[in-house]
């Protein structure tokens, strides 16, 4: 206990002051810590303030002496023993991939040749127009490429830049498959993406398979080896190609200069987005990494990954438990097809989602470099 000081030196936790919490914080909400332990950390849970949405109910844990300002736990007494099965270890799958290797080229083109579809009319619709002070949001619905759906995607175009407008297409957080309706920013994690606008860009934000409206009842971004998962990956690219293919007739959108932003789940599967879809110039992957659950060949980023040649900017958190830095993020950089001089990864200290204000200038500054300066 005398190690848990505040920044005052007095007994507390780490962001105290005097041996009492911050004036105006009393109900910020911490994840808790639990007992429970995983390869010498403690498993974590519930999300904290200041985290992605998804944290709520993803999985995580931290060494044990990790004092973060969202970090907490709560006070119990059991009139009875714990059942020892509540206290032990919780392990999770595990794909080493030191020894794994990427299927051939000859299989990838095989692979990627399931990613196509029909070029059927879009019968676009713009089903809505909002303005705000800085962007004005279209929301435009189309065909998909499959099961005679319709979709629907988000458009933000800035106001304080004159078109041809750079794009950014987006791949959100798992909590977009938690979240039923894409009409509230809050709901759709805007303002970890707003920042892309805000530069002068404009953002294409489709309503995936399973994700808002479009809910299905997979409620898990996690890979198997099911038919159904495999499924929903070919659909999750349709759904951004099908996105693009709708971009292309927008006389205002410069498709020639069109990045990849993906966030979390969006960051594990940009290796399968971006090699199969050529049209995309520059990505960049905000935590993500290689998954450890088993899937089919077809749908495996580890099979893709050597076939994205455009530049590729990664940034991931040092303590990250879903892609931690050995035995995911640091081989998926490795596997990347991009030249050396155009691939960037940046690690940082804290758990699975990086520090916003680094994230920002990190993003827009590789945009910038391989895109051109927004004019």
């Amino acid at each position: 206990m005398t190690r848990f000081r505040d920044r005052t030196g007095q007994p507390g936790s780490s962001t105290w002051s005097g041996g009492d919490f911050p004036e105006g914080q009393p109900d910020f909400p911490v994840k808790e810590w639990v007992w429970n332990e995983r390869n010498g950390s403690r498993y974590i849970l519930g999300g904290g303030y200041g985290e992605p949405p998804y944290m709520f109910n993803d999985p995580d844990a931290q060494p044990p002496f990790e004092r973060r300002a969202n970090f907490g736990f709560r006070v119990a007494q059991y009139p009875q023993p714990v059942p020892a099965g509540l206290l032990g270890k919780i392990e999770q799958p595990m794909r080493d991939y030191t020894k794994e290797r990427p299927k051939g080229e000859e299989a990838f083109r095989l692979y990627a040749g399931l990613y196509g579809y029909d070029k059927t009319p879009l019968d676009a619709r713009t089903e809505s127009v909002a303005e705000a002070d800085r962007w004005r949001m279209e929301r435009i619905s189309f065909n998909a490429a499959y099961r005679a759906e319709r979709m629907e995607a988000l458009l933000f175009t800035p106001k304080n830049v004159a078109p041809p407008w750079q794009t950014v297409i987006f791949f959100p957080g798992s909590n977009a498959l938690h979240v039923r309706s894409s009409n509230d920013p809050t709901g759709i994690y805007l303002h970890a993406c707003s920042f892309l606008i805000k530069s002068g860009r404009a953002l294409l934000y489709p309503i995936y398979k399973s994700t808002y409206e479009r809910g299905d009842g997979l409620d898990s971004d996690n890979q198997d080896t099911s038919r159904n998962y495999r499924d929903h990956v070919l659909m999750w690219a349709q759904d951004l190609s099908r996105s693009l293919d709708y971009a292309a007739t927008r006389r205002d959108l410069d498709l020639g200069r069109l990045a990849y932003y993906g966030i979390s789940w969006g960051g594990a599967l940009g290796p399968i987005l971006a090699a199969v879809e050529p049209r995309i110039r520059v990505v960049v992957l905000i935590s993500g990494g290689l998954e450890f659950e088993d899937t089919l060949p077809e749908v495996d980023p580890l099979n893709f990954a050597p076939h994205v040649l455009q530049p590729t900017l990664m940034i991931n958190g040092r303590y990250d438990f879903f892609f931690p830095v050995e035995t995911s993020q640091q081989p998926l950089f490795a596997l990347l097809g991009a030249k050396a001089s155009d691939k960037r990864y940046i690690v940082v200290d804290g758990g699975h989602y990086p520090p916003q204000d680094l994230l920002v200038k990190e993003t827009v500054d590789w945009l910038d470099r391989y895109l051109g300066p927004v004019r």
